[in-house]
């Protein structure tokens, strides 16, 4: 054997050992993290996130800043659509935003990765970070700034638990609860927690409620106004292909929708 093959082998095995003692702590560190699956007197399948994940979501989940409770509240859509909806940020904020519901904007930024802003101060990076028929959870990185507050910067984690009902009419819909804890990152600010938590609190609520009720109005305006909904839909510049593809059939399907078809543009 040359001398350089035998330092080759040599070489690599070393690489390879500093690269196991390495990965030991991090390792170590996955296993020794935790998070509770009771949150709020709701239970959620954390044991099917992802040890990485767990240990990024635990500091925030245990130091919190604020940790706020928003439902059970009822959206007037069906499971298919609220989670087409729920699963595609940019096409449901782009419906709020041309309906005049709300000034939210969102892009996507990678496989499960969203940025979004919703016109009030208020804008970050969403991460999902496990999902299934009945659940999300969602990591969030982002910044606020109004005349109450300072610019700040924080850190958050969101949990979803859902589940299909009926409505008074009998109609489909679907029950939402949602749990979700922030953690600011100046430390600061984190400090005077005494201080800043119900103003935090307070902020954090009106924005998560925000959210919901023009999930809920948009849910209104797609069974009462379905060629509005859709109009605005294929206004240019339309919404993707497939997007619309959707909307035309959910809202075909929706209970008192009515007759769907396309307007000629009009002027505004």
């Amino acid at each position: 054997m040359s001398r350089v093959v035998a330092a080759g082998i040599c070489a690599g095995t070393i690489c390879a050992a500093l690269l196991l003692i390495s990965l030991m702590p991090v390792q170590a560190q996955a296993e020794s993290c935790h998070i509770a699956p009771q949150h709020a007197g709701v239970t959620f399948p954390v044991e099917r996130i992802d040890a990485a994940w767990v240990c990024r979501l635990q500091p925030i989940i245990d130091e919190f800043t604020t940790a706020n409770k928003v439902g059970p509240v009822l959206t007037p859509l069906q499971e298919s659509v609220y989670v087409y909806l729920l699963d595609r940020p940019p096409v449901a904020a782009a419906l709020v935003n041309r309906l005049e519901l709300g000034l939210y904007k969102a892009e996507t930024r990678g496989p499960g990765r969203y940025w979004g802003d919703d016109g009030e101060g208020t804008e970050g990076l969403v991460e999902l970070v496990y999902q299934d028929v009945n659940h999300r959870m969602y990591y969030l990185e982002g910044s606020h700034h109004s005349r109450l507050l300072p610019h700040v910067t924080g850190k958050a984690v969101v949990m979803l638990s859902m589940a299909t009902v009926q409505d008074a009419a009998g109609q489909e819909a679907v029950e939402t609860t949602l749990v979700s804890y922030t953690r600011l990152d100046n430390r600061v600010l984190a400090g005077l927690v005494s201080l800043l938590r119900p103003l935090v609190g307070r902020t954090v609520s009106r924005k998560l409620m925000k959210g919901v009720d023009a999930v809920n109005r948009l849910g209104m305006e797609m069974r009462q106004h379905p060629d509005r909904v859709l109009f605005e839909a294929t206004d240019p510049p339309p919404l993707p292909p497939e997007d619309v593809a959707f909307l035309k059939q959910a809202l075909a399907s929706m209970p008192h929708a009515g007759n769907i078809h396309e307007k000629e543009p009009v002027s505004r």
